[in-house]
């Protein structure tokens, strides 16, 4: 769910599910439940939990073999194994080690190593997320944009406008970046990395803008505050968070609804007393604010050529550019003169089918001309 001014977006918060899943299964199992009641404690979702009762769950007939089954829920795991899963960076710093670095160093590590999934200057590309559009301070006034006037930009959901927190960032990129040699990096390397991500962003940490020469360590790292800290709701942090959850989304009045008993059932004008008219109210509606767009043609591009090159940056040197990946390195000589010798035609063929952990031409668009140009390039590269 995320908090506009005097306008709601409701939707299951991917943020919300994945924060509670282990306070739900802990505190409520994942077996059968034994209740006779049929409504039980609504769900973190606003969704309502049915219990088996009397051979069904609600008023459906449960599958009495499915539900005597015996399931592995596997073991307690040690404390050793606890320690080492246990790599969660906090808002309040828990889990934060020790490190600095310049946001110069930064750009260095991100040109090596980030620029070819996440673009240049974190503009995005091929697939992967951008990671700034500019000022974030700016673009935060453009989550409240819901592209209702025709022409106006939809909202701006990067790094820097729209996450309410950087510890999620420094835990991200220690853990899992980068894509194809991820817990590489050194903790200075990963405040580097952050810094140059906040610089691209144009935050101020402490009234100070960082840039090229800001060297960010722990201290500096606790006091960034990102301009949607507070634009998420219900509030999941503490330990209230599951109860909390649960009565926030058990009054509708909270996200725009009128408040309805999970026992009481409405099938007609469930809502209409606090609905607010937007734009498409009935089906069938033909005067639409703003009108309906009738050109179908898409805006035109001057083609300049198929470029293997930037198509290989672009989808490729994620897997390639790694011995890591178990894919022919590019410039790698030797593997791919190894890889070669089952002859250039059978090397075309399974790239454009696809073999064991490639998709068919890589999971992209291209044609097969365009695949065998960019297939070229990389033996070019690599003699």
């Amino acid at each position: 769910m995320f908090k506009l001014d005097r306008k709601l977006i409701l939707s299951a918060s991917v943020f919300t599910a994945a924060a509670l899943f282990v306070a739900g299964c802990a505190a409520g199992g994942l077996g059968f439940s034994k209740s006779n009641s049929m409504n039980a404690q609504p769900s973190i979702d606003g969704g309502v939990f049915y219990p088996a009762a009397n051979g069904k769950t609600g008023p459906y007939l449960l599958d009495s073999k499915a539900a005597g089954m015996k399931i592995n829920n596997g073991r307690i795991p040690t404390a050793n194994e606890l320690k080492a899963w246990d790599t969660d960076v906090m808002p309040d710093g828990t889990g934060l080690p020790e490190g600095h670095g310049t946001a110069s160093d930064g750009s260095d590590i991100y040109d090596s190593k980030c620029v070819s999934c996440h673009g240049d200057f974190g503009s995005g590309g091929g697939g992967y997320p951008s990671l700034s559009k500019g000022n974030a301070y700016t673009l935060k006034d453009s989550l409240l944009s819901q592209r209702s006037e025709e022409g106006a930009d939809g909202p701006v959901r990067v790094f820097g406008t729209y996450w309410p927190q950087a510890s999620t960032l420094w835990w991200y990129i220690k853990d899992a970046m980068p894509h194809q040699a991820t817990g590489t990096l050194t903790e200075d390397e990963v405040y580097a990395l952050t810094a140059y991500i906040l610089k691209l962003n144009e935050i101020k940490i402490d009234g100070v803008l960082v840039d090229d020469d800001y060297d960010l360590d722990r201290e500096k790292f606790l006091k960034i505050v990102l301009p949607n800290r507070d634009g998420f709701e219900p509030k999941i942090d503490g330990p209230k968070a599951l109860p909390g959850v649960r009565a926030y989304y058990a009054n509708p009045t909270n996200f725009g609804g009128i408040k309805v008993k999970p026992s009481e059932r409405c099938m007609k004008n469930c809502q209409a007393p606090t609905v607010k008219k937007v734009y498409v109210t009935n089906g069938g509606i033909k005067d639409f604010v703003p009108p309906m767009a009738t050109a179908k043609d898409l805006p035109k591009v001057e083609s300049k050529g198929f470029d293997a090159e930037k198509s290989y940056a672009e989808n490729c040197a994620a897997c390639h550019a790694t011995k890591s990946m178990g894919a022919p390195m590019v410039g790698d000589a030797k593997g791919w003169a190894s890889t070669m010798k089952k002859g250039l035609a059978a090397v075309y063929k399974n790239g454009i089918d696809g073999i064991n952990g490639m998709p068919a031409k890589g999971g992209t668009s291209m044609s097969d001309a365009e695949f065998k140009s960019v297939v070229d390039y990389m033996i070019n590269a690599s003699k």
